[in-house]
């Protein structure tokens, strides 16, 4: 027989309304009081109704994360992170993919925005306009895009990107390319813009793109690369890098020897490859944490929460895929 609320409370010797409120709002439970009922608790294996929390609290204690491409390995070690950090928390998260689609992950937020308590927005496709008109339906908080009003945890692709052309022009490269992503990607225009800084004065930049954010991407600009002279490239992410050096190889091109190539957020599949890849580190799970405990607390505050900017360090790891122009 399953194990009920007042199997608890007589085992603690407390009333059953004691034990609902030590699940539900555990700050008005004295904290010896709250200790001993979750130890009985565990002893029993009892575990709360959600439903019925739900009705009692107004909270689901669960939370929507969705994300622009979950077959990208930038987002996998995020999604982990969040769950982890979430199930501390005693929530539960919905995980869903857009697949790089704005029509689609509207129709997600509007949805989960009647199931979850607030939605992880990760990479969004969104314009932010409509981003601010669904921010009445469901409290947010956005993962590297920057949207007026709305708590946002960036990793700070700016800085990996001057990283990257410091690199590239202290190697000798004096015209490199930069392979932007999609159109009306936040990351594409903060690298856009502080490579084109970093540049300045050193190397002539060649902006190409925008770019499909994948290995077929990469590959597909390979042509764009040769034709445009560059001996140095600085790549939207390691996925459009990988298909990068693989077009190159194709066109009878090799890296680093004719040309070097630079990722962005140091994937499993970029420390594999061969050579292997320079690439810009993203703290894809400290930012997967960061964003659950601001959500967590925007939920708790309400309408009193305010916007909250988390920004994260990038910083630059140099392996085979770079070396000094040749003469």
């Amino acid at each position: 027989m399953a194990v009920t609320i007042r199997d608890v409370a007589r085992e603690s010797g407390v009333h059953v309304s004691t034990v609902s409120r030590t699940f539900s709002a555990p700050h008005l439970v004295n904290a010896e009081t709250r200790t001993r009922v979750l130890a009985v608790a565990e002893g029993l294996g009892y575990r709360p109704n959600r439903a019925a929390r739900a009705l009692t609290t107004g909270r689901t204690h669960n939370l929507g994360l969705i994300v622009a491409d979950i077959a990208n390995p930038f987002f996998p070690p995020l999604i982990k992170a969040a769950q982890a950090q979430a199930r501390e928390r005693d929530y539960h998260v919905f995980v869903a993919d857009t697949d790089e689609d704005p029509l689609l992950e509207q129709e997600l937020i509007e949805t989960l925005s009647k199931q979850v308590d607030g939605v992880l927005l990760c990479s969004p496709r969104l314009s932010n306009r409509v981003i601010e008109r669904l921010r009445a339906q469901v409290p947010f908080v956005v993962v590297n895009r920057r949207v007026k009003g709305l708590t946002t945890v960036l990793m700070d692709v700016g800085q990996g990107a001057r990283a990257a052309i410091e690199h590239l022009t202290g190697l000798g490269h004096r015209r490199v390319a930069l392979l932007t992503g999609p159109p009306g990607s936040w990351t594409s225009e903060e690298m856009h813009a502080a490579a084109t800084s970093a540049a300045s004065g050193l190397a002539e930049l060649v902006v190409l793109g925008p770019n499909e954010p994948t290995v077929r991407g990469g590959t597909a600009a390979a042509g764009a690369v040769v034709a445009s002279g560059v001996t140095g490239v600085l790549c939207y992410n390691d996925l459009v890098a990988l298909g990068l050096i693989e077009g190159l190889r194709d066109l009878g091109r090799s890296v680093p020897d004719d040309l070097s190539v630079v990722g962005v957020d140091d994937s499993l599949p970029g420390r594999l490859n061969r050579p292997k890849l320079s690439t810009i580190t993203m703290p894809t799970a400290a930012a997967g944490r960061m964003a659950v405990d601001l959500l967590l607390a925007a939920v708790g505050q309400g309408e009193d929460a305010a916007p909250t900017l988390a920004r994260l360090e990038t910083d630059l790891v140099v392996r085979e895929s770079t070396g000094p122009v040749r003469p």
